[in-house]
């Protein structure tokens, strides 16, 4: 009987990014950052057309892609639903950087991530006169 491979070997081994050809929008495609997540792969997103909408995750980028809070991404608009999208691809930092210097995002658009886990209150006493 042949062996088994060891858990290990059958893993991927390849998790470092990957350098791929940045994808610029085309028609009935606009840039988005992501506001607030809602679940059931679904997110409210902010469009640099000034309008805030409903973006659905494709099944395809499903736990594959992990989009999280103030992420860049790359919608596709709804002929027939204006008020909702799906989220086509998620841009890298690098990306961002680089859609902005080649003028396609907005000069208004921070590339600073907001933190928002909450700050430790001040105790006012201390546990070492206990």
């Amino acid at each position: 009987m042949p062996k088994r491979k060891s858990k290990g070997a059958q893993r991927k081994t390849n998790r470092g990014p990957q350098k791929r050809e940045l994808e610029y929008k085309d028609d009935c495609q606009e840039y988005a950052q992501v506001v607030k997540i809602l679940g059931n792969s679904r997110c409210r997103v902010q469009c640099f057309d000034g309008v805030s909408r409903l973006g659905h995750i494709r099944g395809n980028m499903r736990k594959k892609v992990w989009i999280k809070l103030s992420d860049f991404v790359l919608v596709s608009l709804r002929d027939y639903q204006d008020d909702k999208c799906d989220i086509i691809m998620k841009y890298t930092t690098d990306e961002v950087r680089n859609l902005k210097s080649y003028g396609e995002l907005p000069e208004s658009v921070s590339l600073v991530v907001e933190n928002h886990e909450e700050e430790e209150e001040s105790v006012p006493f201390d546990f070492d006169d206990i």
